[in-house]
Parts: C-alpha cells; structure tokens; sequence
C-alpha cells in the first residue's frame, strides 16, 4: 500500500515561502538554492482528469475510516506515544518545504498517525494524510533519517500526485464519463468519492512513479536536515527484509533492487548541499 506538481501561483511567491521557511538569515537566503536540485519533470497531465478536490475528500473519508477501525482494535497510537512524536518531528521538518513541489499543500491539513501492526507498511494519502505501522520502525530498526526518507518518500507521492492519475488510467472512459457529467450538474461528485476512496488503499504506483517518489522524497528528506546517504542504507534494509518466501507487503508496490539503490546513490551528490546547509 503506498499513497500519496507544479506550483500553480508566481514561482516568485512559490519559492519566496520556500525560501523564509528553509533559512534563517539574510545571506542563507541569498545563498538558497531556488529549484529543485532533483530531475523528475512535470507531473502526469492525466491528474487533471480527476478533481483534485474530490480526490483529497475522499482520502479523508478512507483515513478516518481506518483510524476508527484501528481504534476500535487498541491499535492507535495515542498523542503521548514516543515513536508517534518521533514521527510527528520528522514530519514538522519536512512539511514546509512540501509547497515548492506542489502549492495544493498550503491548504492541506497535514496529519500523521501510527497503527501497531506487524505489517512493513507506510502511506501518505491525497491530502497529506499520513501513517506508519510499527512493523516498519521495528522490524527494520529505523534511524531517524531513514525514517524521513520513507516519510519524504509517501508525501512525494501525495504531492506529485500519482494517485489521481492512476485513477485516470486505471478507472478509464466510464469513470471519466461519469465525471464529466457530475461537473456538467448531471450528478453529485460526492458519489466519485465513494467510488474511488478504496482503491486508494490498494493503488499500485509505477516504476516511473516510484523513482519520481525516491527522488522528490530524497530532497525533502535532505532539505529537512536528514542524512540523504540514508535513502540507501534504507533499500538495503528493504531489500533484506524482502529475502523471504513471504516479504513485507511495502515492497510489492515499492519493490527493491539494484538499480533503485544505485539511482538513489547517484543522486545523493545533488541534495548533499542541502543537507549540510540544513545542519549548519
């Protein structure tokens, strides 16, 4: 399970807020770097086809319904929690350089959450909605900086938006119809998130999805002050844990390998600056 762009005001505003949250003095903000340091290119033009609106309602809906299950079951970690506040303090030092990748974030309400499960698992849903199950921080024996690059990983993919065009290619013409219709007044968009609020918990990203998602996380993760040589030691990890009969569920839509590794490896180079400005 995995879940989830460009800046569509000036990209002086775009980067200028970039910018005031990312430094904290005159010549740290003349010195930042105003692009992004990874090549990913535009987003799909098939997201387009799914409102982005309806999208993000309907991964509230599906996260709420998972977190009241999760409840009911013991399985929520409470607000006290001390690997919930570990994550909680990753994601405060990711979140504010999320707009530069896409400016729907400034209206997101950010959230994260942690489900005791044994299950190798984390998302970030449309919408910035995020979770991770203590099978992840576990069993893999996560650093923090590893930690941050599964994190940066699942808001890249919120913030590229991979899940509305996935849902674009996989639903095809009859969904479109129908949405087509639904914005002309002929039906209610609220059934489009009944629909679709399911499968998010089921989408299959592709490979091109995930290296955009390794690549746009690694930044993050590097611009929040995360070691991005992390984003490494992490796969290495996965691709251990994956030795098995039965491997954990997050690498049959984030399988690993050699390549995956070594194109993390050749891009650590590019955000490294970033990093060390984020230390310093």
């Amino acid at each position: 399970m995995c879940f989830l762009c460009d800046v569509k005001h000036s990209a002086w505003s775009g980067r200028r807020g970039f910018l005031l949250a990312a430094a904290g003095s005159a010549a740290t903000l003349v010195s930042a770097p105003l692009l992004a340091q990874v090549d990913v290119g535009r987003s799909s033009s098939l997201r387009n086809l799914v409102p982005a609106e309806e999208l993000e309602s309907a991964a509230v809906q599906q996260y709420a319904k998972l977190l009241a299950e999760a409840r009911s079951q013991g399985a929520l970690a409470p607000a006290g929690n001390a690997q919930l506040q570990r994550l909680s303090a990753i994601s405060r030092r990711l979140i504010p350089f999320t707009t530069q990748w896409n400016d729907r974030a400034r209206q997101w309400r950010w959230e994260v959450n942690l489900i005791g499960s044994k299950q190798i698992n984390a998302f970030c849903m449309p919408g910035g909605k995020i979770a991770f199950y203590t099978g992840i921080l576990e069993q893999l024996r996560l650093t923090d900086d590893e930690a941050a690059m599964i994190m940066g990983h699942e808001m890249a993919h919120a913030l590229r938006e991979h899940a509305r065009a996935r849902i674009a290619k996989s639903q095809g013409t009859g969904t479109l119809l129908s949405l087509g219709a639904q914005l002309l007044g002929l039906g209610e968009l609220g059934n489009v998130a009944a629909n679709v609020g399911t499968e998010l918990l089921t989408l299959r990203f592709s490979r091109d999805d995930e290296s955009d998602a390794d690549l746009v996380g690694l930044e993050l993760a590097a611009r929040g002050g995360y070691n991005p040589q992390a984003a490494v030691s992490l796969w290495q990890k996965m691709a251990q844990a994956g030795g098995g009969a039965s491997g954990p569920s997050f690498l049959s839509t984030h399988p690993s390998g050699p390549q995956r590794i070594q194109e993390l490896q050749s891009n650590v180079p590019k955000v490294q600056g970033l990093y060390q400005r984020a230390r310093s």
